[in-house]
């Protein structure tokens, strides 16, 4: 190569198989509605600025770390140091449970997303169940009345996962004013842009007068965002110091940053994301209806259905090219799906009555 002269690009020389397998998503003709994932997103505008990002990867992502943080404060009236910026809300989650002092318990429900609480549970942490209402909602006078003094912290997720039901927002404000300080409150508002009152369902607001509350959010469910893992905990200035001491990440990802900063404020995204979603929901229960079963009442984007067996159903839609969730545990009569791109869920509509 004559002197001076620029080596090419490995971009240039990058030329992607067209007949290999996705890396991302699912392959070609299956229906994905197995994880909760929103298809209609990344928005235009977080895909204007992943690319813009794009060539700043060599950069650490702490600029965009600081300015995601003055956004998500201003939106909830906080301080910047109520907000920590995390790798998905799971990983906030995770920092919580590991963050409990020893000898110290986890009140949680019987049926809950509890991936997180698991990290504590492997360190040594004990975790508490509370048992399901009949109607599979989350009794909080139950949980209430289980708070004894091993109990370091109490997690909910409203609205649930698996089950979709979320808990009254005036009931879940009155629980967080009336449980003892020195107990933590950790509510994961992960499906909460979902649901048809965000607002009025959310505890968001009551972070600033109770230190002993953690509220989490996800950029994965409403914004598209489930692959770039940006999440968020609101907290008192000292929990967030104290949870920071257990993130496992370093300052986030230059894409994953942009795309959500440039989604958080895109309203009419927000909107149409939500229409498809809730659109979805509504295909997947007039199903069930169809199909003489029945469903419980989902404020996310999925819906927990009473099945005869849900594995068997799981591989049968399998075997159609559908992805559906097997049993979580001992339920082994709830069948979850995800609502997903309009087309797979009318594939799942249609096979419903047919494999059940």
């Amino acid at each position: 190569m004559a002197r001076g002269a620029l080596a090419q690009s490995p971009l240039d020389q990058a030329k992607p198989d067209p007949g290999s397998p996705p890396v991302f998503g699912p392959p070609e003709g299956v229906a994905l509605l197995s994880r909760n994932e929103n298809p209609f997103g990344p928005s235009p505008s977080a895909l204007g600025a992943i690319y813009d990002s794009a060539s700043k990867g060599c950069y650490y992502a702490d600029g965009g770390v600081r300015k995601l943080t003055e956004m998500i404060a201003a939106r909830f009236g906080l301080d910047t140091g109520n907000v920590l910026v995390s790798s998905g809300s799971t990983e906030a989650l995770s920092a919580a449970a590991l963050a409990l002092p020893d000898g110290k318990a986890i009140l949680c429900p019987e049926l809950f997303w509890d991936t997180t609480v698991l990290y504590g549970q492997r360190k040594g942490v004990a975790v508490n169940r509370v048992p399901m209402e009949e109607d599979m909602s989350v009794s909080l006078e139950r949980m209430a009345a289980a708070i004894g003094p091993d109990v370091g912290m109490v997690q909910i997720c409203n609205p649930n996962n698996p089950t979709g039901i979320i808990i009254d927002g005036d009931a879940m404000r009155s629980f967080v004013e009336n449980i003892d300080p020195s107990v933590t409150i950790l509510v994961d508002e992960a499906y909460n842009e979902l649901a048809d009152r965000p607002d009025y369902y959310s505890v968001a607001n009551l972070v600033k007068d109770h230190p002993n509350l953690i509220v989490c959010r996800t950029f994965s469910k409403i914004y598209g965002l489930a692959g770039m893992r940006v999440g968020y905990a609101l907290a008192a200035p000292a929990t967030v110091e104290k949870l920071r001491g257990y993130l496992m990440s370093f300052g986030g990802n230059t894409a994953g940053l942009a795309a959500a900063i440039a989604s958080y404020e895109d309203e009419a995204f927000t909107r149409y994301s939500k229409h498809q979603i809730v659109q979805g929901r509504e295909m997947i229960l007039t199903a069930v209806e169809a199909a003489g079963l029945e469903a419980l009442p989902s404020q996310t984007n999925f819906v927990y259905v009473k099945v005869p067996d849900a594995d068997a159903l799981q591989q049968r839609m399998r075997e159609n090219g559908v992805m559906i969730r097997g049993a979580y545990g001992e339920w082994t009569t709830w069948s979850r799906v995800s609502t997903g791109k309009l087309p797979d869920v009318q594939r799942y509509a249609q096979l419903l009555p047919q494999l059940v």
